[in-house]
């Protein structure tokens, strides 16, 4: 960015000397530290935070191409699928038994009586 030599920087040192003293010296090249750092980190966050947003919009970008292409090819895959099952529900409907509807055959119950009949019970 900038093109500074150490003669340069030397120049710029005693100039300061001069102008500013050797006590009032330390202070201005602390303050003069904490205005440069302060300067490269907001140049660093501003770089980081554009870059976070170039990355977000290509993202964006890749998304919705992705999600445009997707969308029909998974409206097209049910379409057919669900065509393809119409073709076979006969088959699944004639599997029933012929002289029993689905309401009359007997259930058959998931656990055994627990309980003692009272048949069963001493007197």
């Amino acid at each position: 960015m900038f093109d500074i030599g150490f003669l340069e920087l030397l120049i710029c040192g005693v100039i300061a000397l001069l102008v500013l003293g050797p006590e009032r010296l330390p202070t201005a090249a602390r303050a003069a530290g904490r205005w440069v750092g302060g300067a490269r980190r907001m140049v660093t966050q501003f770089t980081s935070e554009l870059d976070r947003q170039l990355k977000a919009e290509e993202l964006r970008k890749e998304l919705s191409e992705a999600g445009d292409v997707g969308l029909d090819d998974v409206k097209k895959t049910v379409r057919g699928a669900l065509d393809e099952a119409k073709k076979y529900e006969h088959m699944i409907l004639s599997d029933k038994p012929a002289g029993k509807s689905a309401g009359e055959q007997k259930s058959v119950p998931d656990q055994p009586d627990a309980a003692p009949k009272p048949s069963d019970k001493p007197s």
